[in-house]
């Protein structure tokens, strides 16, 4: 581990501004292109008034030109390794970076609370708890800057910047030891096919608690922009430095343990947003099977009440095991977000007792587990 972080500039004056500039450039080009590239429409979950907000998702074609950019660089390398499209310029001013990162959200955040709180006017929550109410959980449902829906802009500069820091990893293995690893392989495509398939279904996130009920306040500000790209990555440190390649019989169980695990995670989130869409769907073959037409009892959602959350806990942590678990560190991912996780779900399964009554009772029966089968 003391290698790895040899490979890291120290936060100076000067490597501050380079993050900066470079945090600044990146956000700038990832609000533009969500405004003027063409997206797909989608429509949002009804509002308290009845109305349905408008997207337009660019998130697919963000990613894939951000992903083509760097399969350039790769393919060029030779060529452009001395310059500061390499991408290890990211890695080694990691610091830096998340400092920087951390500023940005601190006014970001400011930003926010002082225009959500005018248009609140006397609507808004007085006193200090009133305050740290709305910079924590946000004064705005749906704050919209220059047309772009701020919620669902925060996704790409999150995700495609944690696809960026993991190509710099990979960059910083190549740059420093003339090859690639297997399991550094592994690791960018087990990634890079869970983003992939994000953005796929990327409508389906306007159904989600944090787009429909959730204002954008401090806590999903720090989620999107300093939590998701860097604590995420935290497995790709310790790869950069290995030498010895994963045999072929590790390759292959961490490639099934993974297909199954993100195939719980997907399947179960793409089932309850089909059935969201079309009640009539089939799921599993078959046609969706429900309590009175309001809560989906097929597929994952009959067996469990919130295994999408379990899958991508699983999915967590199938990619942290590429490291080999040469440190516990990396275990900090599937483990933060299986503390999140069962707290959200625990807040789910108030919302939705309040919502279905005795209905919610009926179907706790039904799937007897949230997460973990005779555990959680």
């Amino acid at each position: 581990m003391a290698g790895i972080f040899e490979l890291l500039l120290p936060v100076t004056p000067m490597n501050l501004l380079t993050a900066f500039l470079m945090i600044l450039i990146f956000f700038t080009i990832m609000f533009l292109g969500t405004k003027f590239l063409p997206g797909i429409k989608g429509l949002g979950e009804p509002l308290k008034d009845g109305t349905r907000k408008e997207y337009k998702l660019t998130g697919l074609i963000l990613f894939l030109l951000a992903t083509f950019s760097a399969i350039l660089v790769l393919v060029l390398y030779e060529r452009v390794s001395s310059y500061i499209w390499n991408l290890e310029y990211i890695a080694i001013r990691f610091w830096s970076l998340l400092i920087v990162a951390n500023i940005f959200v601190i006014v970001w955040t400011i930003l926010l609370f002082i225009l959500g709180r005018r248009k609140q006017g006397e609507a808004r929550r007085k006193g200090f708890k009133g305050i740290l109410h709305d910079i924590w959980f946000g004064s705005e449902l749906n704050p919209t800057w220059w047309g772009v829906d701020l919620k669902m802009f925060a996704y790409q500069p999150s995700l495609i910047g944690l696809s960026i820091i993991n190509w710099s990893f990979m960059f910083t293995q190549l740059n420093n030891q003339g090859y690639i690893l297997p399991q550094m392989w592994l690791y960018q495509a087990f990634w890079w096919f869970y983003l992939f398939t994000h953005y796929v279904f990327e409508e389906f996130m306007l159904s989600t608690w944090d787009i429909m009920s959730e204002n954008f306040g401090l806590m999903l500000v720090w989620g999107d922009t300093v939590y998701v790209p860097f604590f995420y990555s935290i497995a790709g440190w310790f790869l950069i430095s290995q030498e010895l390649a994963f045999s072929v019989y590790v390759i292959v169980f961490l490639c099934v343990a993974y297909l199954l695990s993100i195939w719980i995670f997907r399947g179960a989130n793409l089932q309850k947003y089909r059935f969201k869409k079309n009640p009539n769907t089939k799921i599993w073959f078959k046609p969706a099977k429900t309590l009175e037409g309001k809560i989906l009892i097929s597929g994952f959602w009959g067996k469990g009440r919130k295994l999408n959350y379990t899958g991508e806990i699983l999915t967590y942590l199938v990619i942290v095991l590429t490291t080999g678990l040469i440190s516990a560190l990396p275990l900090i991912l599937p483990g933060s977000l299986l503390i999140l996780l069962m707290q959200r779900a625990w807040r789910d399964e108030k919302r939705c007792k309040k919502k279905y009554g005795k209905l919610w009772d009926d179907y706790r029966e039904i799937a007897k587990y949230k997460m973990f089968p005779k555990i959680y």
